[in-house]
């Protein structure tokens, strides 16, 4: 226990962390802002203020997609700039990889339930053939922003547009204000 004096008080700093661990899961989890602070025994402003000061990014949440890519790190470093939420980046070795190390059932599921996770962003920035981007459009409900690297089938890495990456993130971020670090 980790107790803090304040002039008659004496605090325990571990139940408020508890009590903070507990309020961010409820909201993480879908639970109301009323819901948090009933369980916990605070004022609803009190869960409103408290995530106000640990928020890093308002709006959206964006992923980035994108195979096979050649200048992988330097994407990366832009979506890490920009707040991304989610970045999945390969080149083609590792592309191939990642589809050898699987059986068909495994792979089968694993493309499921990735589906249904970017079926809760509210954008989605894919990098690949002119045949994936049009596929992926397709299969997902949501507004899907494609950078195409050439015509399918792409068997080798391809450089993407660092710029046109960081201006399609910026606008995006401009629709839903990203607050830095």
């Amino acid at each position: 226990m980790q107790f803090i004096r304040i002039g008659d008080k004496l605090i325990d700093r571990n139940r408020i962390d508890d009590a903070i661990e507990s309020l961010l899961r409820i909201r993480s989890e879908g639970g109301s802002q009323q819901d948090a602070a009933d369980k916990v025994g605070v004022d609803r402003t009190f869960v409103s203020r408290l995530e106000t000061l640990g928020e890093v990014s308002k709006g959206g949440r964006i992923a980035l997609i994108g195979f096979p890519v050649k200048n992988k790190s330097e994407l990366a470093s832009i979506a890490s700039e920009y707040g991304i939420d989610l970045v999945i980046l390969m080149t083609e070795e590792e592309r191939w990889a990642y589809v050898d190390r699987k059986s068909g059932a495994e792979l089968i599921n694993e493309v499921m339930d990735l589906i249904r996770t970017l079926q809760g962003y509210d954008s989605i920035v894919f990098i690949g053939s002119d045949m994936r981007i049009r596929l992926i459009k397709s299969i997902l409900r949501n507004p899907v922003i494609g950078i195409e690297i050439g015509k399918s089938p792409l068997r080798e890495d391809k450089m993407v547009d660092a710029d046109l990456l960081r201006s399609i993130l910026s606008e995006l971020r401009s629709q839903s204000p990203h607050r830095g670090c």
